[in-house]
C-alpha cells in the first residue's frame, strides 16, 4: 500500500490500524531547536479523541502518545521524529458477524478488490482513527506556525441544513468558544439547534453531514508554487484525504458561479504609510491566495463532510460473495452520528501541516 505520506520538506508517513496494536506517525523535516513534549502531543490529541460526549463515538480512546525519537532535551533534533499512540479500547468482535457484508458507504469493497485482503477490524487502514497521527504531527506544525506569528482555527461551520454564523477574526475568541462546545461550534444559537438535530439523527438510528470551515491570519504573501504545488491545491489534497471528506473550497467557493466579475475581484487598497505601508483587499473571495500563492489575506476555506456511513437502520446489501443480504449493525456498535464533528481538529492540523511546508519552501526560492 503505496502513498502513506504527505508534505514535501515537511513530511508525515501515518501507520497503523483502527485494531491493530498501535497507529502512529514519523515527522521528517522538522527543523531542529523547537521545544516540544508529550504533554503537548497528547493536548492536540485529546481534541480529536473519541468519547467526549454524546455526539461522538462512545470508543473510549484517551489517546496518549509517546515521543519515541528524535527529540533530545525537550527540543527536536532534525532526525525523524516517531510517535506512538496505542490502542487500547478496540473491541474487535462486534465486527465478526458482519465481516461478509459489503458494508454501504464504507471502503471494504474498494480496497477487496484492488489488495486482495482486508482488515475489517474498525475499517483497519480505511478507518478515521488513522487521523490521530496527522493531528499529533500538527502539534508540531502550529507550534512552528507561532514562530511566524501565524495563528490558525478550524471549527463547525454547518451541520445538516443548520449553518453558523462567524464574522468574527479574533482567533483566540473563536478558539475558546469552539473548545466550549460540545460540537465545535462557535455560533451559540447554531451550536443549540445542532444539537436538537443531531439529538433527532441518533433517536432515528441515522447519521448526519456536516462543514468544517477553516481560518489562517498573517500568513505572510508569497506561500505556494505554481503550477502544481498551489497553496489551494496542497488544502485541497490534504482535505480531502481525510476519510468521509466530500468537497472543498476556498474563499466565496462555489457561491462565486453567481457572482459578477465586478463582484467578486478582490479590489486593492494601500493600508497604512511609510514603512508601515501595506497591501490588502476590501474583499476576500479568493480566500487568501492569487495564482495559487498567498496573497497576506486570511486563508479562509471548507470542507464538506458526508454522513457517517455506520448507522444503526437496517440496510440492503450484498456479501461478498454476491449474495442478497441486510446489515444491520451488532448491539454496542461505536460509531460518530456526524464526522464533521470530530474532523474539526484534524482539518486544523492539516491546515497546519500544508502551511509549514510551504514556509520551509518558501525559503529556497530566491537570493
Amino acid at each position: 500500500m503505496a502513498s502513506n505520506s504527505f508534505g514535501n520538506i515537511f513530511k508525515i508517513t501515518t501507520w497503523g490500524e483502527s485494531h491493530g496494536k498501535a497507529i502512529g506517525v514519523v515527522i521528517d523535516g522538522c527543523p531542529a531547536g523547537l521545544e516540544i513534549s508529550d504533554h503537548e502531543i497528547n493536548a492536540a490529541l485529546s481534541w480529536r479523541a473519541p468519547g467526549r460526549n454524546n455526539y461522538t463515538s462512545p470508543r473510549m480512546e484517551t489517546d496518549q502518545g509517546e515521543i519515541l525519537s528524535g527529540v533530545f532535551e525537550g527540543k527536536t533534533t532534525g532526525a525523524p521524529i516517531c510517535i506512538i499512540i496505542p490502542n487500547n479500547n478496540a473491541d474487535s468482535s462486534k465486527y465478526e458477524p458482519i465481516k461478509d457484508l459489503l458494508r454501504p458507504g464504507h471502503a471494504n469493497y474498494t480496497y477487496l478488490s484492488k489488495y486482495g485482503i482486508f482488515d475489517y477490524r474498525g475499517g483497519g487502514r480505511a478507518s478515521a482513527r488513522e487521523t490521530a497521527g496527522r493531528v499529533a504531527a500538527g502539534a508540531l506544525a502550529k507550534k512552528l506556525l507561532t514562530l511566524y506569528g501565524i495563528a490558525i482555527v478550524a471549527y463547525v461551520k454547518q451541520i445538516g441544513k443548520i449553518e453558523s454564523h462567524i464574522s468574527n477574526d479574533d482567533i483566540s475568541l473563536l478558539t475558546s468558544l469552539t473548545k466550549q462546545s460540545p460540537i465545535f461550534c462557535p455560533d451559540a444559537a447554531a451550536n443549540d439547534a445542532m444539537l436538537k438535530l443531531l439529538d433527532e439523527a441518533r433517536q432515528m438510528g441515522n447519521s448526519l453531514g456536516g462543514v468544517v470551515e477553516f481560518k489562517a491570519l498573517s500568513v505572510p504573501c508569497g506561500l505556494g508554487d505554481p503550477v502544481y504545488e498551489k497553496l489551494e491545491a496542497n488544502l485541497a489534497c490534504a482535505m480531502l484525504s481525510l476519510p468521509a471528506s466530500k468537497g472543498f473550497e476556498l474563499g466565496s467557493g462555489f457561491k462565486a458561479v453567481e457572482m459578477n466579475g465586478s463582484q467578486h475581484n478582490d479590489l486593492f487598497v494601500k493600508i497604512g504609510d511609510g514603512e508601515e505601508k501595506k497591501i490588502e483587499t476590501l474583499t476576500n473571495n479568493a480566500g487568501g491566495t492569487l495564482g495559487g500563492i498567498s496573497s497576506g489575506m486570511p486563508v479562509l476555506g471548507r470542507v464538506a463532510f458526508k454522513p457517517t456511513a455506520s448507522i444503526r437502520q437496517v440496510q440492503d446489501t450484498l456479501t461478498i460473495a454476491g449474495e442478497k443480504s441486510s446489515l444491520q449493525l451488532p448491539e454496542g456498535s461505536k460509531h460518530d452520528p456526524c464526522v464533521a464533528i470530530r474532523a474539526v481538529p484534524i482539518v486544523e492540523a492539516m491546515l497546519a501541516l500544508v502551511l509549514v511546508d510551504a514556509l520551509l519552501l518558501n525559503r529556497c526560492v530566491r537570493l
